[in-house]
């Protein structure tokens, strides 16, 4: 990190409620990265701090959804992480980002990945980019699904696959200098 360059805050978001899921490991290996790379690195834990479904009765006023748009306004980047549902991104994922605004997120960098069962595709992938462009959101074009994801990290949270985690860390890498062409 260079003289006068602002450290980087980021933060962390999975589309399921255990930190421990393969979407949350997912995101703590990049944010660990991450950190590794300068960052200061935050995480959203949902199931601490879990966001009302947009609409329900006093919603807008939750001390979650306060703490967390006051949060996402603070943070240059983001690293989100979804597993994939009926071929597209978690119903979890989804409220997440319905409490996001462009008056929160415009103009910021996310870096997105999903989790799969199965074989890998890019749905959920593909899912996030379209709600993120309706928030005027610039999620870098290095994206990371992971296929077959209960043999995908050892005991450890650790990607198995070396190709893997080298497209991983190439995800950070490009969100952390794409940030910094925002904020520098």
């Amino acid at each position: 990190m260079g003289m006068g360059k602002k450290r980087l805050k980021l933060l962390g978001l999975a589309g399921e409620y255990r930190a421990s899921s393969k979407s949350g490991m997912l995101v703590h290996a990049a944010l660990k990265e991450a950190e590794e790379q300068g960052a200061e690195i935050l995480f959203w834990d949902l199931n601490e701090k879990p966001l009302p479904l947009v609409g329900e009765d006093g919603c807008w006023n939750h001390p979650h959804v306060q703490e967390f748009q006051a949060l996402i306004s603070e943070c240059d980047a983001f690293l989100v992480a979804s597993p994939e549902y009926h071929g597209t991104m978690s119903g979890v994922m989804k409220n997440t980002f319905d409490w996001m605004y462009d008056k929160h997120v415009g103009g910021k960098v996310f870096g997105l990945m999903s989790t799969l069962g199965g074989v890998t595709n890019s749905n959920t992938l593909n899912h996030m980019r379209i709600t993120l462009r309706w928030l005027h959101a610039w999620p870098v074009p290095e994206q990371l699904a992971i296929g077959h994801v209960k043999e995908a990290f050892n005991d450890d949270g650790e990607l198995n696959d070396v190709s893997l985690q080298e497209r991983l860390n190439a995800l950070v890498t490009s969100v952390i200098s794409t940030s910094r062409k925002f904020v520098d």
